[in-house]
């Protein structure tokens, strides 16, 4: 069994991993594990989903799909960490460190961010509308200017569970090979997991996976961002009541929470009318309209954002040193 200085060592690989995804990102250079990862989930589909099948045969084909590109994940690096640390303890410790840094995407989420609002604040609505389109799921071709600014704020906010808190919060509890199996998890469900054919019922094993896989996440983000809120000087008592109040009209049984404690932190409401191909779909409103919506709070959305990956990060490794003293 593996767990490669995590629970027993001060050394954790998890905060150089964070702050190595802080100061280099993602550069394209680098080979990323998520896509392979996409690439076996683009094979998998075709050699599994058929149009023939009924729908029942879909879901089992999915949940197939799914556990099986979990567990070639979780194996992958598990056994990628096992080989570096029997070769050399500290060759463990780095590859750990690459494996969990590869599972992050904090400066490539701020980085988005404030270069929409840059686009927004020179007026140049298309390039925004292009940015926008590269972390959401939504048509963005008739986005306008407050729309942007909502759908980049509450991209941000769901984001900082799947791409920077989520990650972590498995990082610690799992080491590196848990945290790719969360990746893969979050890939599945970004790939297959949607709610229209051919996907409805040959998606829903990742769909389910990807809820209960943020479930825990979710929640304690809530508290992150209120916490991040209260140190950056915004209402951290209404981020939290926002996201008790609110969190839960959102039909994702996690995403809503992070976006309504958002909408808490700034003042803003959240939510409404938005279109995916080309259908309109109304979401509920989150929080209150103390303040319109402008390009500064998306600024403030990515301080909120970040400052709250850095508690996550705090109060895991107060739980490391917690049980290297008292294990």
């Amino acid at each position: 069994m593996v767990t490669p200085l995590i629970y027993y060592s001060f050394l954790s690989p998890v905060p150089l991993a964070y702050l190595l995804d802080l100061i280099i990102g993602d550069p394209r250079w680098l080979p990323h594990p998520v896509v392979g990862i996409g690439r076996l989930v683009s094979r998998g589909e075709k050699v599994l989903l058929q149009p023939t099948l009924t729908s029942r045969q879909k879901r089992v084909r999915g949940i197939i799909l799914g556990l099986g590109i979990l567990s070639i994940a979780w194996a992958a690096a598990w056994s990628i960490v096992k080989i570096s640390y029997l070769l050399n303890p500290f060759l463990g410790y780095l590859v750990s460190v690459g494996i969990i840094f590869t599972t992050l995407a904090g400066k490539n989420l701020a980085a988005r961010g404030l270069a929409i609002r840059k686009a927004i604040l020179r007026g140049d609505l298309e390039r925004a509308r292009e940015i926008v389109s590269q972390i959401v799921g939504r048509d963005t071709k008739n986005l306008d200017f407050e729309d942007l600014i909502r759908a980049t704020v509450e991209s941000i906010a769901e984001n900082t569970v799947d791409g920077i808190v989520a990650p972590l919060f498995y990082a610690f509890v799992g080491g590196a090979p848990l945290a790719m199996a969360y990746r893969a998890i979050n890939t599945l469900d970004s790939m297959v997991g949607y709610k229209k054919e051919p996907y409805l019922h040959f998606g829903w094993a990742s769909a389910r996976m990807d809820d209960v896989a943020n479930y825990i996440p979710a929640r304690l983000n809530m508290l992150f961002i209120s916490l991040a809120a209260l140190c950056l000087g915004m209402d951290g008592r209404r981020a939290w009541r926002t996201a008790r109040r609110d969190g839960r009209k959102h039909a994702s049984p996690n995403s809503g929470l992070s976006e309504a404690a958002m909408a808490g932190a700034l003042g803003v409401q959240l939510g409404g009318r938005s279109f995916y191909g080309g259908k309109e779909v109304f979401h509920p409103f989150l929080g209150n309209k103390v303040q319109s919506l402008s390009p500064e709070h998306i600024r403030k959305a990515v301080f909120v954002s970040l400052l709250s990956s850095l508690i996550c990060l705090i109060l895991g490794m107060s739980v490391v040193i917690f049980l290297h003293w008292w294990a």
